[in-house]
């Protein structure tokens, strides 16, 4: 489970000026319905943390769930061409085009977030239960679409 102040915390540390509010668990997305079964057991999880100049997915340890102190993947906004924001079942895959490059990534849905791993990682007990990943979703993704067209 991950503190959204460590996840700042990392990103800092890492040279990076992380927006608040502004990071969500997601993982990459598998392309067609064999590898979603497969990717169904497949527990790599990062979290996408929006920064100011640029976006960052920082892993989470596949053995313990913590997160680890490293930058797996660093994309400029600059070099973002586009965003896509499609539902599949219950999960939403983002789709950013780079100059170069298609990623794909898959988050959980916040409705049952509490029930599946992103709830699981994103849940940090001080003063009471929190979820991040839930409460920074929506704007999370609003945020990611205006990037590609500013």
């Amino acid at each position: 489970m991950a503190n959204e102040k460590k996840i700042w915390q990392f990103a800092q540390e890492a040279g990076f000026r992380p927006r608040e509010n502004r990071c969500i668990v997601v993982k990459y997305a598998p392309d067609n319905l064999s590898e979603k079964i497969a990717d169904f057991f497949n527990c790599e999880f990062y979290v996408m943390q929006l920064c100011e100049h640029e976006l960052i997915l920082l892993p989470f340890d596949r053995l313990w769930g913590n997160l680890t102190k490293d930058v797996s993947l660093t994309l400029s906004y600059d070099g973002i061409r586009s965003v896509e924001i499609n539902d599949d079942l219950l999960n939403t895959i983002i789709t950013i085009q780079t100059g170069a490059d298609t990623i794909r990534l898959t988050t959980q849905q916040k409705e049952l977030s509490d029930w599946r791993m992103s709830g699981i990682n994103a849940t940090q007990f001080s003063g009471g239960i929190k979820n991040w990943h839930k409460e920074n979703l929506d704007g999370t993704l609003k945020d990611l679409k205006e990037i590609a067209t500013a």
